[in-house]
């Protein structure tokens, strides 16, 4: 079922679900998927033989299809437990200042690939938050644009969802209220070479994952 914000047309062939993040039912719709968090990973060696962090996680992924469960281990650093705690509050924060209303970002199903935005404005946008260190957060100040390490991420928003933008919020409380959140806005038209390599190389990486597949005895 599409959101009422959503129309067929923005969201191309993607099918949007309407679930909660971090439930049973999203980890179950992004089993064997390669999702937009670990696009930068999949873009990295453009051109080139993937390179180890791509093939580890084409495994992960090729496990996920043969046995339909999550991995036996994870890993989540201090950092983004943080994150992902003070998202709420970025989310007030970033409401506040645009006088936006962010709904739930749900989950982007592509068949072989989908994306879970941090949430959706409006009928056209895409928001994603980074609560990031005072370090990073000075960092995008200064360089008064959206973090290059998540540049596969935003691309990969756009892609996967049609919509036209996506602004991506970052959040630090350790800076005064007035700069404690900034935002810069990707419009799609803004990286078209960027959206077709990233579905070039999706294909690359979908064909990587198969192939991980029939390696493994069952």
């Amino acid at each position: 079922m599409l959101s009422p914000v959503i129309s067929a047309s923005n969201c191309l062939t993607a099918q949007w679900h309407n679930v909660e993040q971090n439930t049973d039912d999203w980890m179950a719709l992004r089993f064997g998927k390669a999702t937009a968090s670990q696009f930068g990973v999949i873009m990295a060696n453009e051109g080139k033989a993937f390179g180890d962090p791509a093939k580890r996680y084409a495994l992960e992924l090729a496990l996920q299809i043969l046995t339909g469960r999550k991995a036996g281990y994870s890993f989540k650093s201090e950092h983004m437990e943080r994150g992902h705690l003070m998202e709420p509050d970025a989310r007030k924060r970033y409401e506040e200042l645009t006088g936006e209303i962010v709904t739930n970002g749900g989950f982007f199903d592509c068949n072989r690939y989908g994306d879970s935005p941090d949430g959706l404005v409006t009928e056209s946008g895409i928001l994603e938050i980074k609560s990031v260190t005072a370090p990073v957060h000075h960092a995008n100040l200064v360089r008064e644009s959206f973090d290059p390490a998540y540049k596969w991420q935003l691309v990969g928003h756009l892609h996967c969802t049609g919509l036209d933008w996506v602004d991506f919020a970052s959040y630090c409380t350790d800076f005064p209220d007035a700069s404690n959140l900034l935002v810069y806005r990707l419009h799609r038209d803004e990286c078209e070479d960027e959206r077709d390599r990233l579905r070039k190389r999706l294909a690359e990486f979908i064909e990587l994952v198969d192939k991980t597949v029939e390696q493994i005895p069952v």
